[in-house]
């Protein structure tokens, strides 16, 4: 029977994330970010939901950016928000509503929308 059940951590969540979504959404004139952290790697889109199409995304799983990334997670992290900021500044996409997808707004949830802001992103 418990072996069905989510995790409280996992339902707790998924609750702030329909919370926050309730609240956010992304338009063609001010899309969302939305980020994404696991245990080892962090992923980051930029979302229109007025036409549900994925504008831009980074991760330290891409390719390109997965041999420039060494060191701790927060630093690959900043780096992810440095090159999400670099697609969406080819798109002509100058500010966004940051989505923090159910996670604490610190770390390397944090260091994804410093980068972002570093990159010229604002929110």
């Amino acid at each position: 029977m418990g072996a069905y059940r989510k995790t409280t951590k996992l339902v707790g969540r998924e609750r702030r994330k329909v919370r926050v979504r309730k609240k956010i959404s992304g338009t063609a004139e001010r899309p969302r970010l939305s980020v994404f952290r696991s245990a080892r790697h962090i992923y980051a889109q930029i979302v229109d939901d007025m036409s549900g199409v994925t504008l831009a995304s980074a991760s330290t799983m891409a390719k390109d950016a997965r041999d420039g990334l060494a060191g701790k997670k927060i630093e690959k992290a900043k780096l992810v928000g440095k090159g999400l900021a670099e697609a969406c500044k080819a798109k002509n996409i100058k500010t966004i509503v940051f989505d923090r997808n159910g996670f604490r707004f610190h770390g390397r949830v944090k260091a994804v929308a410093d980068g972002a802001r570093e990159g010229g992103l604002e929110f």
